[in-house]
């Protein structure tokens, strides 16, 4: 028997034979639950998934659980604002992520710092540029509105994700949440 904890927020969305998107998730698991309530649908996860006939199939009488892959995330020592953003991770630690992959980042007492499913454009790893040793990336968000200086002890940037789906026929309802497999 297979036991599950839930993580997260449940969350539900229409779908109907074109394609639909939900918001984006920070992955906290490395799996996510899918039920189709009336009717089957076809799913895709992605940046910005659009679902075809081509993907995933989960059928309205038994809900399935997919692989996210392992979860990302790092904690993050600096901020530097502009029209794109700068993240730094501590020195030694590395970058988890890919060049492409979409990103959200939590900043804990500095919320304009905040964002939410970002797409990392470079990692610079070179050593000692100017005295810098840390990894630092480069993610497409404009934060050239925050004026702060960062100064949080406890940020995080973790992979996001979005789950697409889409039915043959009709129309229903897909509630989708990440949770713990043992």
């Amino acid at each position: 028997m297979t036991a599950l904890k839930p993580v997260g927020v449940n969350t539900f969305f229409a779908s109907g034979t074109a394609s639909a998107q939900s918001q984006a998730i920070p992955q906290q698991t490395d799996s996510l639950r899918i039920v189709a309530e009336t009717s089957g649908v076809h799913v895709a996860i992605g940046t910005n998934p659009t679902a075809t006939v081509d993907n995933f199939y989960v059928s309205s009488t038994d809900p399935e659980i997919i692989s996210l892959g392992p979860v990302r995330a790092q904690r993050v020592v600096g901020v530097t604002t502009g029209t794109t953003t700068l993240i730094d991770f501590p020195e030694g630690t590395g970058c988890p992520f890919s060049i492409g992959e979409s990103v959200s980042l939590t900043v804990s007492g500095q919320s304009d710092y905040d964002f939410s499913h970002q797409i990392i454009t470079d990692i610079n790893t070179s050593s000692n540029v100017g005295g810098f040793y840390n990894t630092r990336i480069t993610v497409d968000y404009n934060s050239s509105s925050v004026t702060d200086a960062f100064s949080s002890p406890d940020a995080t940037l973790r992979r996001s994700f979005k789950v697409a789906v889409k039915t043959e026929t009709g129309s229903g309802k897909v509630f989708i949440q990440q949770v713990q497999v043992s």
